[in-house]
């Protein structure tokens, strides 16, 4: 089959502030990240472009990184003599045009990675002390810890990814995934459609969100119709409004354009990479933060909070050797380090701002 490359130059600010960090094939939506959709469902790597410069269609076939891919879509590709097929059957992928769209578009990558990473698989059998609803949609992989929990897969499917744990009287509903080495909190609330990342930690209420690793909300408070990045961390009884007053539509910021523009009726925390949110933070209704925020102040927050911000009242700037000792210390607690490649990016970023 001819190589597969995915672009992201037509839609890369589009998908601020998740696309500052990353490639936009690398966004975690589901259990797994977009290109890792792609490679599973092909069965071989793809390559990751900026732009569409120098690919010949002959040699290669060339999609826009945005677009998640179905089981159905690639058998579908597959089905003819060419790749990409002239007329592929595109009402069997997402598009996220927006960032709101990964949590919009969650329950249904849920389902479809849930039947992608499990078929022709066994799971780990389920705990003695752990009550479960539907355990045919559930799959516990090895190195799994469950204690005396709750799961209700009658919703969805339920996916406890290796070495990952779930503590005492935590309540789970699906369609749901707990990724590689990440921790749900005794006592923890989940609805779906939610995806906790690698080695991220989750506690008190969460709803319809995706937490993309490494990041924390590990304590009481709201989080619901949210995307949080990686390496982030929002401080104990923080809150996100997912919903307006009036229940009229919710206006985000959308950078591109630099305007609020419509995203729906409910919308919480889109926080980007390495930012960060004091105890008892209240994000207003669909709040956009930037990468390496330091979030802190009295009552709601600013719909907008750039990168690089320090604080919530003012907009004061981030010092920038302060902002990398702050990183370096959050990678610490799991055993990570900051690497040269990410100072170098994160150093250019902020010159921008």
């Amino acid at each position: 089959m001819k190589p597969v490359y995915l672009a992201d130059k037509e839609v890369r600010d589009h998908l601020f502030p998740f696309s500052l960090i990353r490639p936009v094939a690398d966004i975690r939506i589901g259990i797994l990240t977009i290109r890792e959709k792609w490679e599973a469902l092909l069965d071989q790597e793809v390559v990751l472009v900026s732009g569409t410069e120098n690919i010949s269609e002959a040699e290669a076939a060339l999609f826009a990184a945005n677009i998640i891919p179905s089981r159905s879509f690639i058998a579908s590709l597959k089905s003819k003599t060419s790749m990409p097929a002239e007329d592929p059957d595109w009402e069997k992928v997402k598009i996220i045009q927006y960032p709101w769209h990964i949590f919009q578009w969650n329950d249904w990558a849920l389902r479809e990675d849930f039947q992608l990473v499990t078929a022709g698989r066994t799971s780990e059998p389920i705990p003695e002390s752990v009550q479960v609803i539907h355990s045919r949609e559930i799959f516990i992989e090895p190195g799994a810890k469950l204690s005396h929990c709750i799961l209700n897969a009658s919703t969805g499917p339920i996916y406890i990814g290796r070495n990952a744990e779930v503590m005492e009287g935590a309540l789970i509903r699906g369609p749901f995934a707990l990724c590689e080495g990440a921790v749900v909190k005794m006592g923890a609330k989940i609805y779906g459609a939610t995806t906790i990342g690698p080695y991220s930690i989750a506690g008190g209420e969460i709803k319809n969100s995706v937490i993309m690793g490494y990041s924390n909300k590990a304590h009481d408070g709201y989080l619901g119709d949210a995307v949080i990045g990686e390496w982030c961390n929002l401080g104990a009884g923080s809150s996100n409004s997912n919903l307006k007053n009036s229940a009229s539509e919710v206006k985000v910021w959308h950078y591109p354009s630099k305007d609020y523009i419509r995203a729906g009726i409910k919308c919480g925390l889109l926080m980007g990479d390495y930012s960060r949110a004091a105890i008892n933070t209240s994000f207003n209704t669909g709040t956009v933060v930037g990468i390496c925020a330091n979030v802190f102040g009295e009552g709601l927050t600013p719909k907008y909070i750039p990168s690089f911000t320090w604080g919530n009242k003012g907009l004061s700037k981030y010092e920038f050797g302060k902002a990398l000792s702050d990183i370096a210390n959050w990678k610490k607690f799991k055993n990570k380090e900051l690497t040269e490649k990410e100072v170098n990016q994160l150093k250019h970023i902020f010159e921008g701002y």
